[in-house]
């Protein structure tokens, strides 16, 4: 009798537990959910009353434009919303020793670090300065099997179908009160779990699209699934074989003609790859062994032509900590003591712009300097498109200055009187830095 009745309080003692944990979760994600309400009601209140020309803020937002965005991916507990927590400048992303955390992306708009955009915007004495800016997606840890639903997999495979560029975050440190949920540091066992159930998600994307019949297509429109249908068996082939659908770009199987329809696939596998190691404090300066393991990975893959990545090494807790102070100058007195010149956000954030193949260029005057993100190889009338699309329809040329000439001769009317400005037409291919006045039917836009 009385051990049944010891057995019965264990039980409910257990079940007491159980819906406590559950209780304090709801509360915590409750809690989460109306704080970004909160704070995305006060940031567009304050973007309306200054008219939207803010350029030095970072704006937390739930607008998904993936032309230029990123998704911070990773398995639980690597440190991924603690570096999103630092990029957006404040604790809005919920960062705890459990796994799957976030559950829907975080998502911040964050200004593209740009020491040129302020040196112009000063030389012009402008009353306006507008950066440019890249999107962040906080998505939550994957585990292995998530291609088949492990966890909450193929909700979180859908996020990061969303974005242009992944950024996997590798854990590179050991601390044995946060937990691993395969126990132990491992950064190679843990890409190769991430990259294994991307390609087994492009495996499943491309076996259901093969199986799409083409019906009543014609002329243009059936020559494009066909063209898809093809690039579609390439890639269920590579992916077949463990590797990823980037290696056929690398290799040279997909021609010029085939890479609009190559791009629409929308594969997993297909997207740029940063790898971001998250080291402890006193490895951020050098890196670690583990970290050295990621380059050697990588190098080796890109030798192969499997894969192509870009390595990133950063301390999230340097970086927590960076994101509550204020004083650029303390900022600096941080980094210095650390053994850094610059802080890990801002290489992250300058490898994702490289990573999506974007670059600069610059309008500039008296009323507002303004930096412009375009992909690397745009034309000049593409530049203009940018700014407005009847720019672009109207294009007549381009007044065309670098940087270094502008600074150099003291502004673009300095750089124009000294002969370094040039007139460049249709065919003309921006470079980055470029200074740039258009002109377009009839009239100029700076």
């Amino acid at each position: 009798m009385i051990s049944r009745l010891g057995s019965n309080l264990l039980h409910l003692n257990a079940l007491s537990i159980i819906r406590l944990h559950q209780n304090l979760m709801a509360i915590l994600l409750c809690r989460r959910l109306n704080r970004l309400n909160l704070c995305n009601l006060f940031l567009e209140s304050r973007r309306r009353r200054n008219g939207c020309t803010g350029g030095g803020s970072v704006a937390v937002h739930h607008r998904r434009s993936a032309s230029s965005s990123a998704g911070l991916v990773g398995l639980p507990n690597v440190g991924k919303s603690t570096l999103f927590n630092a990029l957006v400048g404040r604790s809005l992303a919920q960062a705890s020793n459990f796994p799957f955390t976030t559950i829907e992306p975080n998502i911040a708009l964050v200004d593209m670090p740009d020491p040129r955009l302020s040196q112009l915007a000063l030389l012009h004495k402008s009353k306006s300065v507008r950066g440019q800016q890249i999107e962040f997606y906080d998505i939550a840890g994957l585990v292995k099997g998530a291609s088949q639903g492990a966890g909450l997999g193929n909700k979180f495979l859908e996020n990061i179908r969303s974005v242009s560029a992944i950024a996997q975050v590798v854990r590179c440190f050991n601390d044995p009160d946060i937990i691993h949920v395969h126990d132990s540091p491992d950064p190679i066992r843990d890409i190769k779990i991430i990259e294994s159930e991307l390609i087994l998600a492009d495996l499943q994307t491309c076996e259901r699209r093969l199986s799409l019949k083409a019906r009543g297509l014609a002329g243009a429109a059936a020559e494009a699934h066909a063209c898809e249908q093809r690039l579609l068996k390439e890639a269920k082939g590579v992916l077949e074989a463990g590797l990823s659908a980037r290696s056929l770009l690398l290799r040279g199987a997909i021609s010029e003609t085939d890479l609009p329809h190559w791009e629409r696939l929308q594969l997993l596998t297909q997207k740029p790859l940063l790898y971001v190691t998250n080291v402890g404090e006193s490895d951020a300066k050098s890196g670690n062994e583990m970290t050295r393991s990621v380059e050697a990975f990588v190098k080796e893959k890109a030798a192969r032509n499997e894969s192509s990545a870009i390595v990133c090494c950063v301390s999230a807790k340097i970086e927590a900590e960076l994101a509550l102070i204020e004083a650029a100058d303390d900022k600096k007195e941080m980094l210095t003591a650390y053994g850094l010149s610059e802080s890990g956000l801002d290489s992250i954030i300058s490898s994702s712009a490289r990573l999506l193949g974007l670059q600069t260029f610059y309008t500039v005057g008296p009323q507002e300097t303004r930096a412009w993100k375009i992909k690397v190889g745009s034309t000049a009338p593409q530049a203009a498109g940018v700014i407005h699309s009847d720019f672009e329809d109207g294009f007549i040329k381009a007044e065309v200055s670098s940087y270094n000439d502008v600074i150099k001769h003291g502004g673009d009317e300095g750089a124009r009187k000294a002969g370094a400005c040039r007139q460049e037409g249709k065919e003309y291919v921006v470079q980055d830095g470029d200074v740039m006045l258009f002109k377009a039917g009839g009239a100029k836009k700076r």
